[in-house]
């Protein structure tokens, strides 16, 4: 087919790298005939994407946390729009972020615009508001999910989908150098080193930093060879670089793919904010738990809203708790620090099977797959 302009948004860290998978893999299938706009971060950007604007003023997580940055994200929105009808993509594709990338295919399917409306990573339906299953086909052509059966709760609405497989599979968290790592930084070969991932939104270094900077200082006392390594991102990471400037605590900071995985790879142990963090610790085979605080006002919200056993996605594709939750009030330096203690004296954690039902294993990758959908998404309204 000739040239391809692709539009993609990506809210947040973590659509930020699976979107510079995408590229990526269409790069590789396309050469030159595919070109990139819209908003993304540091990895889309070293895959050439021009980003409209900073990513950071969209990451922002919560409830009543949202609420300051309405109006900054309202004019991104109004941005967005407008750069999209003055460019006009051949398709516009929405990762995660899913309340924001809503809004962004409502206001350009009242604007009229007709190119293919695709979203990847499914809202989570299956953990509160269902209702959202339904109406989601009202503004998005084609949806691609990344976990197995999500397709179950879209299909019976008429809404296509697919099953592409999770990003972390392809990522490479697992195949971190943790040697150099460690000669790098100078961390002894005995050393325990304890990775602490506090998260990528404002306010979950708000909420979290403070957590796991005591529990590290706690844990000291009892593993007087600790040495902690905090991976991070664009979006917080001057935050995190102030805050721990004078901590006395042996300790470095990193940023980039490669220092992220590097540093899973020197890893003993980890302790890190929900979500997709966990899964490239599991891949890395790092041992580690999940601890996650929010306002009281958005906990006590989010506890009459969820409708799922855990937070934690390889707990709930194993159906029990195989990666420790600290949640909200349970989220104390003191259970954190033993938490810690009893992972460091019995470190196995059995992710395989849950992994597998990810994608792990399959030879084609996630992201070369959503790279061919999306051509034949393009191809076909070309015809039509």
């Amino acid at each position: 087919m000739s040239q391809l302009r692709v539009y993609l948004i990506a809210g947040e860290p973590s659509g930020d790298l699976l979107g510079a998978r995408l590229m990526r893999a269409m790069k590789k299938q396309m050469g030159d005939s595919v070109v990139f706009d819209g908003v993304g971060g540091e990895a889309m950007a070293a895959e050439g994407l021009h980003s409209l604007f900073d990513i950071r003023d969209l990451a922002v997580m919560g409830l009543v946390e949202v609420i300051p940055s309405i109006p900054k994200i309202l004019r991104h929105l109004d941005e967005i729009v407008a750069d999209i009808q003055e460019k006009k993509p051949d398709i516009v594709m929405t990762i995660d972020s899913y309340s924001f990338s809503a809004r962004v295919h409502q206001r350009l399917k009242k604007a009229g615009y007709t190119q293919p409306h695709v979203h990847c990573v499914a809202p989570q339906v299956w953990a509160w508001k269902k209702g959202r299953a339904k109406k989601i086909g009202q503004f998005v052509d084609h949806l691609f999910c990344l976990l197995p059966n999500e397709q179950d709760y879209f299909t019976p609405h008429g809404m296509p989908t697919t099953f592409i497989g999770h990003p972390v599979i392809e990522g490479g968290a697992d195949k971190g150098d943790g040697a150099a790592f460690r000669a790098r930084y100078g961390i002894a070969s005995d050393a325990t080193v304890l990775c602490v991932l506090p998260g990528s939104r404002k306010n979950e270094i708000k909420y979290l930093l403070p957590v796991f900077k005591e529990s590290a200082e706690l844990l000291q006392s009892y593993v007087p060879n600790l040495f902690v390594v905090i991976p991070t991102v664009a979006t917080v990471a001057d935050r995190i670089r102030k805050e721990l400037a004078s901590w006395p605590v042996p300790h470095v900071i990193v940023s980039g793919e490669r220092e992220r995985y590097d540093a899973f790879a020197a890893a003993t142990v980890a302790l890190a904010a929900s979500g997709t963090v966990s899964l490239e610790l599991a891949m890395a085979g790092v041992p580690h738990l999940i601890a996650y605080k929010v306002s009281p006002l958005t906990g006590a919200i989010a506890r009459r809203l969820l409708k799922i056993r855990f937070v934690n996605l390889l707990n709930l594709l194993a159906d029990q708790e195989i990666i420790p939750e600290l949640l909200q009030e349970d989220c104390t330096v003191d259970n954190v620090v033993e938490t810690l203690r009893q992972l460091l004296e019995h470190p196995e954690q059995a992710t395989t099977e849950s992994l597998k039902k990810l994608g792990l294993g399959d030879p084609h990758s996630p992201s070369d797959k959503l790279a061919e959908e999306l051509q034949k998404i393009a191809r076909q309204r070309k015809k039509e």
